[in-house]
């Protein structure tokens, strides 16, 4: 039976990414003006190489079949392990602030890491899916043997993919992707209903290589010590974070106006990008905040009915895994700019500016759309 087309959550992203494009056209414009000397570069540059490709490949997404779509998630998330490894090339790669993790296309690049939270997305919930059948199917009679079945044919595989996904995303020393793209698996994982000693024992191993990322890169610990007191370092590394608060506490409680920013003219870095929400605080005030943050909130409730909705398992596990991932970098990002979490370095969905990662939200977009209109 043919569901109804999911107007609340189609609205709801239109105005989402709507309001960022107005938002980015003010806040992007003094830095356009200071490096390319016009005003509207960097807009210009997100419409054609972000939400351009966003749509269609967002209307490619709400079309597909489902079904041959979850037959091909294996190769898709084939392709994308490929794709990481080719940002350490010479001429294909870029670096940026000490980080390889995009491939150089010529007038614009392209993060693979940010495509993986889809293609890993629907990888698991493919492959979980068709062995909680096969499962099903050979029907067993004691529960130690389902439990033995479980460990071996479903706990120990994806232990094995969440680890090439983590030495991957290692080499490219981005931690704050591999965070939200492990918590969204394991969420997609303990969402199938798996053991919950499974969940368990993989947060414990996560925490145990949290520790060794921190001793192999000390500057992760300075992250942390840095959000503790950022006054200890006010004019270096707990700059961003202390012109971040500054900036929202500034917007009072209706803000300074739409477009009346002060903090964007240089003061904030990272401003169109990872600090973008202390910019919306600052120009909108604490009530203007508030409702982004209940919009995402609304969001989740949207996307979890979706996956309730879902009468197959691949569907489900979807929808789940991508209400998730997009509500999860949100809070994260946004409580890095409040100060509740340490400045993490990514993009808030739907405003931040950035072509990859806009892209590869609409996209989980269009599978949400499209699953909401399959029974």
């Amino acid at each position: 039976m043919k569901r109804h087309f999911n107007y609340y959550l189609f609205f709801l992203v239109v105005f989402l990414v709507g309001f960022g494009f107005l938002f980015l056209a003010s806040l992007s414009a003094p830095a356009s003006l200071q490096r390319f000397k016009n005003t509207n570069y960097f807009l210009l540059h997100q419409l054609f190489y972000g939400l351009l490709p966003a749509i269609i490949l967002g209307l490619v997404a709400y079309k597909i079949s489902l079904k041959f779509l979850k037959k091909w998630a294996p190769v898709l998330v084939i392709l994308n392990l490929a794709a990481l490894f080719l940002v350490f090339l010479p001429f294909i790669g870029s670096k940026f602030w000490g980080a390889t993790r995009w491939i150089d296309m010529g007038k614009f690049t392209v993060q693979p890491s940010e495509f993986l939270k889809i293609t890993a997305i629907l990888y698991l919930s493919a492959w979980i899916a068709s062995k909680l059948s096969e499962g099903r199917a050979s029907g067993f009679r004691s529960s130690a043997k389902k439990g033995y079945h479980n460990f071996l044919y479903i706990f120990i595989p994806f232990s094995i993919f969440l680890a090439i996904i983590s030495l991957a995303l290692f080499f490219q020393k981005d931690a704050s992707t591999l965070g939200i793209i492990a918590l969204t698996l394991l969420a997609v994982y303990f969402s199938a209903k798996t053991p919950l000693w499974h969940t368990i024992l993989i947060i414990i191993a996560g925490l145990g290589s949290l520790l060794l990322l921190v001793k192999l890169e000390p500057y992760r610990i300075n992250r942390w010590l840095i959000f503790l007191n950022p006054e200890a370092d006010p004019l270096g590394k707990g700059f961003q974070l202390r012109q971040s608060l500054i900036s929202m506490g500034s917007g009072g409680i209706f803000g300074k106006g739409l477009g009346m920013s002060t903090q964007k003219f240089g003061f904030l870095p990272q401003a169109m990008s990872d600090s973008v929400f202390a910019i919306i605080g600052e120009e909108l005030g604490i009530i203007g905040a508030i409702i982004l943050v209940a919009l995402f909130i609304l969001f989740f409730y949207l996307g979890i009915r979706i996956a309730k909705n879902s009468n197959d398992k691949f569907s489900k596990l979807t929808a789940i895994g991508i209400t998730f991932w997009i509500t999860l970098q949100a809070f994260i990002n946004i409580s890095s700019a409040v100060g509740i979490l340490p400045l993490a370095g990514i993009p808030l969905p739907f405003f931040s500016y950035g072509g990859s990662h806009l892209v590869a939200e609409l996209i989980g977009i269009g599978l949400l759309l499209n699953i909401s209109k399959n029974s």
